[in-house]
């Protein structure tokens, strides 16, 4: 699962080596988050799982932003709805991406989630009135070719089968993994919004946090199917998950305070790497013929759609002013 990481304000430096390192670790820490979490096979019941991932990981967030001296001071807001429509929305998709885990293979799962840049562009285009060049449609085009390509088959028209839908598991995992992406591409729209208007990167995490926590609580308590008690093993691999996307995250947020963002994003798609490694090692899972094709197509889209160019040829760049004599 892909999760929404939030970049520092702060200039990046000139260690980018060092911000390399740190994306790549913090990539690895999601991608043992989502092995964690698949490994619990479905025995503990999804509103504990977030529960758990959610609260725990407040522990490494509290620890780091007190160690940047940035707690409580970070937390201040001007704009709560906004923090509210961000929090909702983040937390119903990390819902649906642990869902996806149960259902699909967890390199399926983690390709899925490579659709959000591509719906980010058509909201952005809607909600923010962004110019698209044609390139970034270009990568739109691919990513929808991606879906199709991994998606088509499980039909009976395409598969040849008698039934509706030969594989309705894989189908429903498929559907879900689309909807976590569009949501958390909505969520990425509003963290731009957000950090334009001047927020804190601590205090959109920190909230995000709280609040996935306190939903997952009041889903967890009110019904006793929504938990369970949990054995050992279980309170450790959760206790992991929380620990692992907590440290993911300020690994990432790091990484951006030594690099600059273009030089980070292609390390983003080693996530699917490791979760093909991750698959097949621990979980016996072999993607199937038509993931190998969709994949390329899939992350060429997101890196395309990723990519910022000037929609307008007829503005130029400032020329740098000459220095004084």
């Amino acid at each position: 699962m892909t999760n929404i990481v939030i970049t520092s304000q702060q200039s990046p430096r000139k260690t980018e080596g060092l911000g390399i390192l740190l994306k790549i670790s913090s990539v690895m820490a999601f991608a043992t988050m989502n092995a964690l979490a698949k490994y619990l096979d479905g025995s503990v019941p999804l509103p504990q799982l977030v529960f758990f991932r959610s609260a725990v990981a407040l522990i490494p967030l509290t620890i780091f932003l007190l160690w940047t001296h940035e707690f409580p001071s970070a937390l201040k807001t001007k704009h709560p709805w906004g923090h509210i429509k961000r929090c909702l929305i983040g937390t119903v998709a990390m819902f649906c991406a642990f869902k996806v885990l149960e259902l699909l293979p967890i390199a399926e799962a983690t390709a899925l989630n490579y659709l959000s840049p591509i719906f980010l562009v058509v909201l952005a285009m809607l909600f923010l009135k962004e110019q698209v060049s044609f390139r970034r449609w270009l990568g739109v085009a691919f990513g929808i070719m991606g879906l199709l390509v991994m998606t088509l088959p499980k039909f009976s028209l395409f598969s040849g089968q008698a039934e509706v839908a030969s594989d309705p598991k894989a189908m429903l995992g498929i559907m879900i993994g689309v909807l976590s992406a569009f949501l958390i591409a909505s969520a990425m729209l509003q963290v731009r919004q957000l950090t334009q208007l001047g927020e804190h990167a601590g205090a959109i995490t920190f909230y995000f946090a709280m609040t996935s926590t306190f939903i997952s609580a009041v889903v967890m308590m009110s019904n006793p199917a929504n938990r369970v008690t949990l054995e050992p093993w279980q309170l450790l691999c959760l206790s992991a998950v929380g620990l692992a996307g907590g440290l993911a995250q300020i690994l990432m947020t790091t990484a951006f305070q030594h690099a600059e963002a273009s030089a980070l994003a292609p390390y983003d798609y080693l996530a699917v790497v490791f979760a093909v490694i991750i698959g097949f090692v621990i979980f016996a899972e072999l993607p199937d013929s038509m993931f190998w094709f969709a994949m390329p197509l899939i992350i060429i889209g997101a890196m395309i759609a990723r990519t910022k160019a000037n929609t307008n040829p007829n503005i130029k760049p400032k020329p740098k002013p000459k220095p004084k004599k």
